[in-house]
């Protein structure tokens, strides 16, 4: 078995895919938000690579990464046009040992891959060929330095596509298979979105998401990288005045949020003092709405609609219009692979039936991989 799955090479999980967009350290973090908002319009993953020298790989961004940088400095939020204007080394920060970037050889065997992500990598790193066997990645060979990602929904993803050599575990609850984390991250709803801060960094490094949970343990939202991916770096804002369960109204609705968020947004910088940053959301509002007002004239109705829809999160997880993805202790590993997959989501929430639907842990890709490599022992 393990003989036929793992001939292929590291190469053949990236035929066709892009070539990532990236950014050099020295680029400011105010280009790095304007090309991830690009990223975003395109379909594309929400994340831009940053580069040192020789091009080499030195870690990935999305929004949330720069969200969580103005959030987490007092002066960053007093005065957001600096704060922009460092540059994006100052966003690379510790992740508690995760979120690591690790380049592969696209000649690497799928083995060699997997032990990469099971060892701490967040995302691999691999180099598009400029030519030879594999000259049909990224649609006919890349430049000189060019490069793809390969995520852990990719490897699960192959191994779906192999699932019936597993057949003895992919039948199997969760629960069975240990596969259940009852350590999570997670916030109640009344809480501070700003003290939130360090879990959500937490959740981009090790592509999870934090729960929001009432008291007695039942789950009514997420904050996720995904969520995030979707607004711009105006949602510090929201992040440093409003609560988690206001948080999460303003990203389901960024682009046209309810009327008293905006104003409670407003209310909480001119009383921290922001005047900085209630500027810049003064300013966004009157594009923003000067923009639909462009759209409403135009004769084509699509377009007008078109500008109340929120940017695509990517391949980094749905729309959050949409309830979390949860599952139940009993689901099976392949029912869990086949939910996570469909909703581009890297976990899965644990409800337990026996105990009033509550919160009862997260499943993860990471811990996912880690069962199909003790079958290749």
């Amino acid at each position: 078995m393990a003989v036929s799955l793992l001939a292929n090479e590291v190469s053949d999980l990236c035929i066709g895919k892009p070539a990532v967009r990236s950014l050099p350290l020295s680029a400011a973090a105010g280009e790095l938000a304007a090309a991830l908002r690009r990223v975003a319009r395109s379909g594309a993953a929400a994340c831009v690579a940053v580069t040192g020298p020789a091009r080499a790989v030195v870690g990935r961004v999305g929004l949330a990464d720069v969200l969580c940088f103005l959030c987490t400095d007092p002066e960053a939020l007093a005065r957001p046009a600096a704060a922009l204007a460092k540059p994006v080394s100052a966003l690379l920060l510790p992740k508690d040992g995760a979120g690591e970037v690790r380049r592969v050889d696209p000649r690497s065997s799928i083995l060699e891959a997997l032990d990469a992500v099971l060892s701490g990598a967040q995302v691999l790193a691999v180099p598009l060929r400029a030519g030879g066997r594999r000259k049909q990645l990224a649609g006919g060979g890349g430049a000189a330095g060019d490069f793809c990602w390969l995520t852990q929904e990719d490897l699960v993803r192959y191994f779906l596509n192999s699932i019936g050599l597993f057949y003895h575990v992919a039948a199997r609850s969760v629960s069975s298979l240990g596969l259940v984390r009852t350590e999570f991250l997670s916030v109640r709803p009344g809480e501070a979105a700003l003290s939130a801060v360090p879990l959500i960094r937490r959740a981009i490094a090790t592509e999870t998401a934090v729960a929001v949970v009432t008291e007695d343990g039942h789950l009514v939202g997420e904050i996720s990288p995904a969520l995030l991916a979707a607004c711009d770096e105006t949602a510090a804002a929201a992040i440093a005045t409003l609560s988690v369960a206001d948080l999460m109204a303003y990203v389901d609705y960024f682009g046209s949020p309810p009327e008293h968020i905006l104003r409670a947004i407003k209310a909480g910088l001119k009383d921290k003092g922001l005047d900085a940053m209630l500027e810049l959301i003064e300013d966004e509002t009157l594009s923003s709405f000067s923009s639909l007002s462009s759209a409403s004239s135009s004769s084509d109705e699509e377009t007008g609609r078109a500008q109340l829809r929120r940017p695509s999160s990517g391949s980094y997880g749905r729309r959050s219009a949409e309830e979390p993805v949860v599952c139940s202790p009993a689901s099976s590993l392949v029912a869990v692979m086949v939910q996570a997959l469909a909703h581009r989501v890297s976990y899965v929430w644990v409800l337990d039936e026996d105990d009033d639907c509550r919160l009862a842990g997260i499943v993860t890709f990471a811990d996912v991989l880690r069962v199909f490599r003790e079958q290749l022992l």
